[in-house]
């Protein structure tokens, strides 16, 4: 973290995400003093809390990306909800303090994929030695030397049995060329469609079954006794080695695994490095127009009191221990179309300092956001087609074409930014891709997009209003 400077961090962003610097520096500067943070002692750390960022521009314009390819870059526990989906209590819907223990959940899934593949190896080891012993019963030397001293006990003062421990010996070390026989065919991946029988134990999954009734939302001790009560499920089965070799991994995995270092490695993780990304949060506020004073969900208010707390710091029970949000990073985000900011309850936007106007896209974004980020429409295009041995090459022409006819559609119609190139670039591949197949069939391997292309596929759409609304 220490390399990762607000300008190295804006560079990375610039990789995927076109425009919008001022969310970028601000959501930067945000991440580097959390890092200066934990460089202070005890008691100043503690007094320095986060600057918390609520980001307002149109749908599309790239909140939501700005914060996710965040979070990947600083390795972060990182969840995205929406505002809209929760309710005040009392009310049908979701808690506010469920997002804390999602959060949670996503930090325990880190640290334990971290401690797995530092385990990896031995675990490895330990299922094949497992899968050796499941092809070949009684092969195992360590049993049969256990078996053979217990023998030799009885035997011992019996003269007939001289002799038979050099026997034995010969046995396990012929039982031992055996297994690394075995074990060399299985590294190979020779025996990987041959089925073996194995006894498969599964972890009830009270979350789909209780999906109903909310478990989030119950006590977490009581929502734990539900996972303890209903017994693992132990079935055998007869599994392709393939597929045993990675159950049997798994096994050993959770065996090497320290549950309750991983919990309490994942709730400081949770706590110091946290990032909770609040969408839709314009859509809590109340604000004359449609969806604001009036309207009949009358937990609005409420959903806003509810998260001011958590904002604020407050201490989540959860059902692997309690977790502090004093230093989870929020970072909201809405369009604000009927509403602004300053709807907000005044003690919730004093826990926002940091507010980013985020601008529409314009024609010549979306002509960047074709061609410059690594995962840019045309380069998928690109991949997909080439797997069918399609090329296809793109003219300069083609690409102005689609954000011209991106950008009128969305000055005619809704503006719903950078999404709306998604749907032109379909409109122009859509007979392409049904007839990709018969094309190279036939003997064609290359494919040029040129504007007149474009405009002859997507044209015809936009200038019919009605079918606009319906196709893009």
């Amino acid at each position: 973290m220490q390399d990762q400077t607000p300008k190295a961090i804006v560079e990375q962003l610039d990789r995927f995400i076109i425009g919008q610097h001022d969310a970028k520096r601000a959501v930067a500067v945000a991440i580097r003093n959390r890092w200066r943070r934990q460089q202070l002692d005890g008691e100043i750390a503690r007094e320095v809390v986060p600057r918390n960022i609520i980001m307002a521009g149109p749908t599309g314009c790239g909140k939501t990306e700005i914060a996710r390819r965040l979070a990947r870059l600083t390795g972060a526990p990182f969840i995205k909800v929406e505002a809209s989906k929760f309710t005040e209590v009392g009310y049908h819907g979701r808690d506010v303090e469920s997002m804390v223990r999602d959060l949670l959940d996503q930090a325990i899934a880190m640290v334990r994929a971290e401690q797995a593949q530092a385990v990896n190896e031995k675990a490895e080891a330990a299922a094949m030695d497992r899968l050796v012993t499941l092809l070949l019963p009684g092969s195992d030397p360590e049993a049969s030397k256990r078996r053979h001293a217990t023998a030799s006990v009885a035997a011992e003062g019996d003269s007939s049995a001289k002799g038979g421990f050099v026997a034995t010996a010969d046995s396990i070390e012929s039982k031992q060329r055996l297994r690394e026989k075995m074990r060399e065919q299985l590294t190979a991946g020779a025996l990987d469609d041959k089925e073996v029988e194995m006894n498969i134990t599964r972890r009830p999954q009270t979350s789909v079954m209780f999906a109903n009734m909310g478990l989030d939302q119950m006590d977490p001790s009581m929502a734990d006794m539900f996972e303890k009560i209903i017994p693992e499920q132990n079935k055998r089965k007869r599994v392709r080695v393939e597929d045993a070799r990675r159950i049997l991994i798994e096994e050993e995995t959770d065996k090497l695994l320290d549950e309750d270092k991983i919990v309490s490695e994942a709730i400081d993780r949770t706590q110091d490095a946290g990032i909770i990304f609040l969408d839709e949060i314009d859509k809590i506020a109340t604000a004359d127009g449609p969806g604001g004073k009036g309207s009949p969900d009358v937990s609005r208010q409420g959903v806003q009191r509810d998260l001011l707390p958590i904002v604020e710091g407050s201490a989540v029970s959860t059902r692997h221990g309690v977790v502090h949000t004093d230093h989870i990073l929020f970072i909201a985000a809405g369009a604000f179309h009927y509403a602004k900011v300053s709807d907000l309850m005044p003690e919730l936007q004093g826990r926002f300092p940091i507010r980013v106007e985020l601008a529409p896209l314009t024609k010549d974004d979306f002509v960047r956001i074709l061609t410059e980020p690594q995962g840019a429409l045309t380069r998928q295009q690109e991949a997909l087609l080439g797997v069918e041995g399609l090329r296809v090459v793109f003219e300069p022409g083609a690409i102005d074409a689609m954000a011209e006819l991106a950008a009128a559609a969305n000055e005619r119609l809704e503006n719903i930014g950078a999404r709306r190139l998604m749907t032109i670039v379909e409109t122009v591949f859509d007979e392409i891709n049904f007839d990709a197949p018969d094309r190279v069939a036939a003997g064609e391997t290359e494919l040029r997009i040129t504007d007149a292309f474009v405009r002859e596929q997507v044209a015809p759409v936009v200038a019919d209003a009605d079918l606009s609304n319906f196709v893009l």
